[in-house]
């Protein structure tokens, strides 16, 4: 019967069950046709439910239930109370449950805990949980799941335990479905080693045993563990992994940075046809961006039309991380043009963007942007922003931007004083420490590494060295980055050996921070012997950067040993190292030049070798000869061909013609040493 309502025979139905509900009260062997037993009224009563689309159908079957003295039956009672899908309905559900005078089915307490859980109304739900233990009624199998649900949803760890212990107490330790929601309320409280005790200690385990342990393990920052639980998963049980594993696994695989790997899940993702669940797409999409694939990760992203924020963060991220910070600044124009409301990460990996690509003009859009948001507060943006200007040339922008946070902590000194230092402003990064410590402000290792940094570009060595001492008064135990700078100070002025023995003392193994700032310093020097020392250290750790090699190469080359010039270009091809052709780009009203060494491809390149001339003759007029002895013989015919001077030189000729001079920025990401 219930097959065939729908539309207006719904509610003609409606209407005439009453009368069929009260001829029962009224039937006599005159007419037996009449005739209808409870058993067949609660049956047509509950198939009802089955078309309540409307709120005011369930406000018929209410009053239906009340005028028939059906009410007191629990099971139509709790037919509807999970006849309430919408949560506008949960109101009325709930009015319904408190008209029953004194419930003591559990049935009726099931499906209204259910009802709340289901709506995430967890406060409720162990409201009513506690008035079902009250009235001495005992909870059974249906009752504890939705339960537990609500203790982790809150979540209240205290409230989780007290439910664990009841599940002792009523003997459902072999109840796999009630163990599943324990070790999902320990894991979305937080105590993943109880939900790892839980589940070590069960008999039997299902699939959604598996992805508790697993999805719980990944969320709180245990990846390894996760990893090998689904090592043992795949060894150990027949339940075949679902797509919610598997986003937790690709999820740990991305949080280790394990890309190999990752790629073999990915390969179980298609073969298990997953390969549509929104889902997955945004875990693999930041996964591959994550571990700088941004090519794949882009083609996984343009297959989702969804307007989901974690998806277009994971993206924008992985560009800024990967050095693709203009394609990074496009997506994140793309979404606010969208409508899309940025999250703080996409925000902050944006502004990373904008770092990167150095336009001043880029960077005060930003910044316009964040004011009108949200988080124009936020002191992780803030500090962001404060990076942003150091690095793209304005550290007055960024000390304004600074001087507008109200409540400033370490992480705000210690950018401002990176800024400085960036800058070589020793003097200013010194005095703004100074008034940090007056504020009350106690220095971390990042607030140290700006004032070393800006010892190291202004030459004072004996101040950076006191600095380097004085970490162990603030209990900061120095990192090779630290070790990195006290070998660059010492380096670059000349005392090599004094490096060198710090090097030797140095209470953990080098890394590559500190023999590569030794070996730039011996090119500077032209110290061979220890030069060579350093490059022999440099390429045990990092045998394909072929930064190193130049460098080696251009220490030779400036003390005349071309034969060992010959014999590093020889040894690149071996080992099949390329240097990649860098460039200078600069922003002009808007839009972005770029150069390379000897460029001739700009439209303009007449009117800015012209220009180049010029400076090159008023340079020798006043005297200037060029430093090239560290460049190959082949290249030394003319420092003038260097991209980021021929940036430069196109930039002066703009301004010279008076092509929108005031938004001139200074060239970025000079491309290196000569070959």
């Amino acid at each position: 019967m219930t097959a065939t309502f729908s539309g207006r025979r719904r509610s003609t139905y409606l209407y005439l069950l009453p009368r069929l509900c009260s001829s029962s009260k009224a039937t006599t062997s005159a007419h037996p046709v009449a005739v209808v037993d409870s058993g067949d009224i609660i049956d047509r009563v509950a198939s009802l439910f089955s078309f309540a689309a409307h709120p005011a159908h369930l406000a018929q079957i209410h009053a239906l239930l009340v005028s028939s003295g059906l009410r007191s039956s629990p099971f139509l009672a709790a037919k509807f109370l999970l006849a309430a899908p919408g949560s506008h309905r949960l109101t009325h559900a709930r009015q319904f449950f408190d008209e029953i005078p004194h419930p003591e089915d559990p049935r009726l307490f099931n499906a209204v805990i259910r009802l709340h859980s289901h709506h995430n109304a967890f406060d409720g739900a162990l409201r009513l949980y506690s008035q079902m233990l009250r009235s001495n009624i005992l909870p059974d199998g249906f009752t504890l799941p939705p339960v537990l649900k609500a203790c982790g949803g809150l979540p209240s760890h205290a409230a989780g335990r007290a439910v664990h212990a009841q599940v002792f107490c009523l003997g459902f330790q072999a109840d796999v479905f009630v163990q599943n929601g324990i070790i999902a309320m320990y894991a979305k409280c937080g105590d993943i080693a109880g939900a790892r005790t839980v589940f070590d200690m069960l008999s039997v385990r299902n699939v959604v045993s598996w992805t508790s342990i697993l999805s719980g393990s990944t969320q709180n920052g245990f990846p390894l563990e996760a990893l090998e639980l689904f090592r043992r998963m795949r060894l150990e049980s027949d339940a075949r992994p679902d797509f919610i594993i598997l986003v937790s696994v690709l999820k740990s695989y991305m949080d280790v940075e394990d890309l190999e790997r990752g790629r073999s899940i990915h390969g179980l993702v298609i073969k298990g046809g997953f390969e549509d669940e929104a889902d997955l797409i945004i875990v693999l999409t930041a996964m591959y961006a994550k571990c700088g694939q941004v090519v794949v990760a882009r083609q996984l992203f343009d297959r989702v039309t969804s307007m989901d924020v974690i998806l277009w963060n994971a993206m924008i991220s992985g560009y800024a991380k990967s050095g693709h910070a203009s394609e990074a600044v496009e997506l994140f124009d793309e979404m606010i043009s969208r409508g899309m409301r940025p999250g703080s990460i996409a925000i902050r990996s944006a502004i990373l963007a904008c770092a990167q690509v150095g336009s001043l003009e880029i960077a005060g859009r930003m910044e316009d942007y964040t004011k009108s948001s949200e988080f124009k507060d936020d002191i992780f943006v803030n500090t962001a922003l404060i990076d942003m200007y150091a690095k793209c040339g304005s550290i007055a922008r960024a000390h304004a931007m600074f001087e507008r946070i109200i409540d400033k902590d370490v992480v705000v000194w210690s950018a401002i004083i990176m800024g400085y230092g960036l800058h070589g402003r020793a003097d200013e990064a010194m005095r703004l420490f100074d008034e940090m410590k007056l504020a009350g402000v106690r220095p971390n290792d990042v607030t140290f590494i700006g004032l070393l940094s800006a010892c190291n570009h202004a030459g004072l060595v004996k101040e950076g060295w006191s600095y380097f001492n004085s970490m162990k008064d603030y209990g900061i135990e120095p990192r090779h980055q630290h070790y990195a700078c006290v070998v660059d100070l010492l380096a670059r002025a000349g005392h090599l050996d004094g490096a060198y023995e710090f090097i030797r003392s140095m209470p953990m193994k080098p890394e590559l921070t500190v023999w590569g700032a030794l070996l730039n310093a011996c090119k500077i020097h032209g110290h061979v012997r220890l030069g060579e020392y350093a490059a022999e250290r440099v390429f045990a750790l990092e045998p394909l950067n072929a930064g190193h090699y130049v460098k080696l190469s251009n220490m030779y080359a400036s003390v005349g040993m071309w034969s060992d010039v010959a014999r590093i270009r020889v040894l690149m091809k071996e080992r099949r190292v390329t240097k990649a052709i860098g460039c200078s780009e600069i922003h002009i009203s808007g839009k972005l030049h770029c150069f390379r060494a000897g460029d001739r491809s700009h439209p303009r390149y007449e009117e800015i070798f012209v220009v180049l001339a010029e400076l090159e003759r008023k340079l020798k007029e006043c005297g200037f000869a060029p430093h090239l002895s560290s460049a190959l013989k082949e290249k030394e015919n003319s420092m003038f061909h260097h991209g980021e001077i021929i940036a430069i030189a196109f930039g002066l000729d703009q301004y010279r013609s008076g092509n929108n001079h005031q938004d001139y920025e200074e060239p970025l990401c000079s491309c290196g040493d000569y070959w």
